[in-house]
This record gives C-alpha cells, sequence and structure tokens, in this order.
C-alpha cells in the first residue's frame, strides 16, 4: 500500500510540476518525459535479464550448500549466539535451520530468494508464539535482524554496478560489510535493550566485541594507505572472498558425495523465476522515477536539501544519494530504482554512485518487511518493532556516509 501512494505520487508531482513549467514557456518538458518513459522501461529490462544469470548463480550455489551440509554446520556454528538472541526458542528447534537459511539468503544479497524463507521462518515462529495476533520477542528480533541486511555479498549491488559500466564493480564491497555490521549490531542492542536481553552475556559480548574490532581494524588500515591501494585491495579482498565461498560450497557438496552439478542445477531455476518476477516492478519503479527526474522534481528537492545541507555548514556532497537512503526503509525495488538513477544521472564511479549503492547494501527494507512477514501470519500488533527498526535504518544510513567518505570522499 505505502508503494502504491509513492508511485501515484511520482507521476503527480511530476504531472504538476511539468504543467508549472510548461506555463512558464519551457515546451521541451512533455517530450523529455515521454522520451524517460520509454528509456527507463528499456533499462529496467535490460537489467534485469544481466540479473539473471547472476541470481541463477548464486542460489545455485546455495542449494550445494544446503545438500552438501555447510548450511547446516553454519547454523551450529552460530546455535550459542542464536539461542541467546531468541531465548523464547527452544534450543534445537527446527525454526533456527529457518532464521538461518533466511539470513544466509541476505548475507549474500539474494533479496527475493530471502523473502520466501523468510515467511518460513514466520510460520515457525507463530507456532511458538502465544498470543497470535501480537509479534512476540523472537518474531521482532528476526524482523529488526532482516531489516538491518546484514549483507556479506552484495550480489545485487555488484551486479547494477557492473551493468552500469562500473570500472571496478566490486570497489564498494569492502564498505557495504561494514555499513551493514554497524547497522546489524545496532539492530541486536536497540531491540536487546526493547526486550531486556543481557548484552553482557559472554557470547553475545565477545561477538559483537569481535566484529567491534574486526570493523575497527578495516576502518585503521583504510585511513592508513593512499586512497587507489585501498580501492584496488578492497576490490581483490572482494574477489578473492567471493570465490572462496563459491569454492568451499562446492567442496562440501564433493565430500557430501552429492551430485553437485543437479543441486546447482535445481537452485540455478529458482534464481532464473526470481529474475523474471521482478521485471515489472523494475519497470513500474525506474519508469516513475524517470518521469519524476525529467519534469525537473528531482532536481528541486536534490538542490533544496543541498542548500539547507550548505546553510548549515556541512557538506552536501552526499545529498544527491540521499533519494536511495530515504526510499529503502519504504520499498527495496524503490531504493534500487534510485540506486540505478543515481549511477545513470552521476556516473557509476562517481561519490554519488558509490554511496547510493553502500546505502542499498547497509540496511533493508523495514515497513516492506514487517508488512509482508506479520501480515503473513496474522500479526496486527507489531509493539516495538516499527520503532527499532527504523533507528536500526538511521545507524546504517549514517554508517555509511561514514565509510564513503573513508574510502571514496
Amino acid at each position: 500500500m505505502v508503494l502504491n501512494y509513492i508511485w501515484i505520487g511520482f507521476f503527480a508531482i511530476a504531472f504538476i510540476i511539468a504543467i508549472i513549467q510548461l506555463a512558464m514557456g519551457n515546451t521541451d518538458v512533455f517530450p523529455a518525459i515521454m522520451g524517460s518513459t520509454f528509456d527507463s522501461a528499456k533499462t529496467a529490462f535490460e537489467i534485469s535479464i544481466g540479473l539473471t544469470g547472476v541470481l541463477s548463480l548464486w542460489m545455485g550455489v546455495m542449494k550445494i550448500g544446503e545438500r552438501g551440509g555447510l548450511v547446516d554446520k553454519l547454523a551450529r556454528f552460530l546455535s550459542p549466539l542464536m539461542v541467546r538472541l531468541f531465548p523464547e526458542i527452544p534450543a534445537g528447534h527446527p525454526v533456527f535451520g529457518h532464521i538461518f537459511m533466511n539470513f544466509s539468503a541476505n548475507m549474500l544479497g539474494l533479496d527475493n530468494a530471502a523473502t520466501p524463507l523468510g515467511l518460513k521462518a514466520m510460520e515457525g515462529l507463530q507456532e511458538l508464539n502465544k498470543k497470535k495476533d501480537t509479534a512476540s520477542n523472537a518474531m521482532i528480533m528476526f524482523l529488526v535482524l532482516n531489516t538491518s541486511g546484514l549483507t556479506l555479498i552484495p550480489v545485487s549491488v555488484l551486479v547494477y554496478r557492473a551493468q552500469m559500466g562500473a570500472a571496478q564493480p566490486t570497489d564498494v564491497f569492502i564498505p557495504i560489510l561494514i555499513a551493514t555490521t554497524i547497522a546489524t549490531l545496532a539492530g541486536i542492542i536497540i531491540t536487546s535493550l526493547y526486550q531486556h536481553i543481557n548484552l553482557f552475556n559472554r557470547v553475545i559480548l565477545f561477538t559483537m566485541l569481535g566484529l567491534c574490532l574486526l570493523l575497527s581494524g578495516i576502518i585503521w588500515a583504510g585511513t592508513q594507505v593512499e586512497r587507489e591501494t585501498l580501492n584496488t585491495w578492497s576490490t581483490v579482498i572482494a574477489n578473492v572472498l567471493l570465490f572462496s565461498i563459491i569454492m568451499a560450497f562446492i567442496l562440501f557438496g564433493v565430500r557430501k558425495k552429492i551430485n553437485v552439478y543437479e543441486a546447482f542445477i535445481e537452485g540455478a531455476k529458482g534464481g532464473f523465476e526470481t529474475a523474471v518476477r521482478i521485471i515489472p516492478y523494475l519497470v513500474a519503479i525506474l519508469v516513475s522515477i524517470g518521469v519524476f527526474r525529467a519534469s525537473g522534481a528531482m532536481d528541486f528537492i536534490i538542490d533544496g536539501l543541498g542548500r539547507l545541507v550548505t546553510w548549515c555548514g556541512g557538506n552536501a556532497d552526499y545529498v544527491a544519494a540521499l533519494p536511495t537512503a530515504l526510499m529503502k526503509p519504504l520499498s527495496g525495488s524503490g531504493a534500487r530504482g534510485m540506486m540505478i538513477d543515481a549511477m545513470q544521472t552521476y556516473g557509476a564511479d562517481s561519490f554519488v554512485g558509490r554511496l547510493s549503492c553502500i546505502f542499498q547494501g547497509a540496511t533493508d527494507t523495514t515497513f516492506y518487511i514487517l508488512a509482508v512477514y506479520f501480515g503473513s501470519v496474522g500479526v496486527r500488533n507489531t509493539r516495538h518493532a516499527v520503532s527499532a527498526g527504523l533507528l536500526t535504518d538511521l545507524c546504517g544510513v549514517i554508517a555509511a556516509m561514514v565509510v564513503a567518505y573513508i574510502f571514496f570522499g
């Protein structure tokens, strides 16, 4: 419903601004708008087709990991932390497997693949929920960790950067990893404070301190080298990690003596179906954004925000990327469209283009996740889920801006 209002709003505002410009003598505005609709629809289709191969690849790799037992091993490895973050769930309960599979899809940046896995996890959590119309603490923790969008491998963002002509599509890998980890840590802390979970528990404390030390080390190393050297090493490390993960999944499959090829094909079919499904959504949002920008409305808003930030004494370099950050809590496809639009307008390798990609990878779609996941099990009273999710998003946005200035500013 929220996206419906946003979509109509884009067209309505664009029409009003275009009428005003026409009245002021700008006769090119409506031809520009119509040209933008066709160009945006073509761009959306080309991007979706380009995404098909990568989604198929990673969902195929995930299926190998699932059948080969690697996903199961990772779930058992994380169980000491999970049982403390979800104290309402009995240790060893099958719902932990569904939760981990959902988190795994998010970590690989497979947003659309994560949704069905998340819905399955919500069904399991609802079975344990004593008040069926009210969100349990476990549900809220699960959804806030979803909205924090912990992404170890932002596959879709990297593919979009490659589609838009970035010289090194993976140069945002480390910045996204830092921003999304900070958002996830913030989400754990915020939700734990709401739910009176003991953050000084040895497992939780050591996990969070370990992540903080790792992030501090990465950020410190980033400030000690030349920017070009930093970008080079960031790209090299990103590619080594990506290929190592693929090899680890394949080797576990071979070790378990499963038919790795057939497992990959089965998973890849799901990736193809997912890529095809998002075409109409991407066409809809990119056309609306194209119309909004061609009418001059986007420039009006960005210029206004830029003047306000400058007047307050701030650096306005990041303002043009803010539409992605503002749209992300409302709609993943909307934020994706804003990110693509920013790269089209300013360049994939510009500061704005890179920052918009970091915004896209730093957090997830809070309102969409809450609406779909709670709606699927009939929960009406969401308690502190919205406030915890939005506070987590804010931490992710701030972290994204700081990291972007360290790496690319």
